[in-house]
C-alpha cells in the first residue's frame, strides 16, 4: 500500500470528504486530457511517434488507475 501512496498521492487525499474527492478526480482528468493532447500531437511525428504513443498509453493508464483508486478511497474500500 505504501508503494501505491508514493505513485498516486492525490488518490489517497480523497478520504476527507466530497471536496477532496472532486479535486482528486479533476487532477487526474486534467492530467489525462492535457498530456493526451500534447502526446497526440507528438505521436504524429514519423520517427519518434511510436515512443510518444507508448508514453501516451502509460499516462492514460496512470490517470485511470488514479481515478479508480480515488473512488475506492472515497467509498472506504481502501484506506
Amino acid at each position: 500500500m505504501d508503494i501505491l501512496k508514493k505513485f498516486f498521492p492525490n488518490a489517497f487525499k480523497a478520504n476527507g470528504g466530497v471536496s477532496p474527492f472532486i479535486v482528486a478526480l479533476l487532477i487526474y482528468v486534467i492530467i489525462d486530457v492535457v498530456c493526451g493532447f500534447v502526446i497526440g500531437l507528438l505521436a504524429k511525428l514519423p520517427i519518434i511517434g511510436i515512443i510518444f504513443s507508448l508514453i501516451g498509453s502509460l499516462v492514460g493508464l496512470y490517470a485511470l488507475i488514479g481515478i479508480v483508486l480515488s473512488i475506492l478511497v472515497f467509498v472506504k474500500v481502501i484506506k
